[in-house]
C-alpha cells in the first residue's frame, strides 16, 4: 500500500514524535493513502509554522505483514467505536487496548466540530454519527510505535510548493 506524509521537510526516516498535541489517534507518525490529503496537511503545517516549504513524502506500507505481526486498530467508517476512540485520544487519555498502528477516517476541522458538539452533549452519539457519515472523510494511518515504522519504507519525496533553500 502506498502512503504519503505531508510536511515542511522531506521525511526519509519517520520517527515517533511526542508533540503533546491531542490528535485523533494519539502520538505517532501520521500518513494517508490519499495524496491530496497529504498535500493539504503539508500546507496546513507550513501555515502553522509560518514556513513556505511544502513536501510530500511517499512510502510503501506493508499492511499485510503489519496486520499479521502487530496490533492494528482499523476503523472503516466513522462509527461509535471510532468516535469514542477519537474522543479518548483528543482528551489526552490512553486507550485501554495497546496498538501499534491505527487506521481510519480523519477528523478534519468540520468533523472535529461535530466531535466537540458530541463531547459537550449538544449532539447525541447517534446524531453525531449521522452527521459524520454525510461528510467525505479521508483516511489516516498512524504509526504509533517504533516497531510499526519498520513496515513503512521510504520511496521518494516531492516538493509541492514554496522553496527549499534554493532547491527544486
Amino acid at each position: 500500500m502506498i502512503v504519503y506524509h505531508g510536511s515542511t521537510v522531506p521525511v526519509q526516516t519517520p520517527k515517533i514524535l511526542q508533540s503533546g498535541r491531542m490528535l485523533d489517534f494519539g502520538e505517532g507518525f501520521y500518513t494517508t493513502s490519499n495524496q491530496e490529503q497529504a498535500e493539504r496537511w503539508s500546507h496546513s503545517v507550513a501555515a502553522k509554522r509560518k514556513m513556505n516549504n511544502h513536501f510530500i513524502t511517499k512510502y510503501e506500507f506493508d499492511i499485510e505483514s503489519a496486520s499479521k505481526e502487530l496490533s492494528v486498530i482499523y476503523f472503516d467508517k466513522p462509527d461509535e467505536a471510532w468516535l469514542e476512540f477519537v474522543c479518548l485520544n483528543r482528551s489526552g487519555k490512553t486507550p485501554i487496548m495497546p496498538y501499534d498502528i491505527a487506521i481510519g477516517p480523519v477528523a478534519d476541522d468540520q468533523v472535529y466540530t461535530v466531535v466537540v458538539l458530541y463531547e459537550q452533549g449538544v449532539l447525541s452519539k447517534e446524531a453525531a454519527i449521522i452527521e459524520l457519515r454525510v461528510r467525505e472523510l479521508y483516511n489516516q494511518i498512524l504509526f504509533h510505535t517504533e516497531k510499526s515504522l519498520s513496515y513503512c519504507r521510504y520511496i521518494l519525496h516531492t516538493e509541492i510548493g514554496g522553496n527549499s533553500h534554493g532547491q527544486k
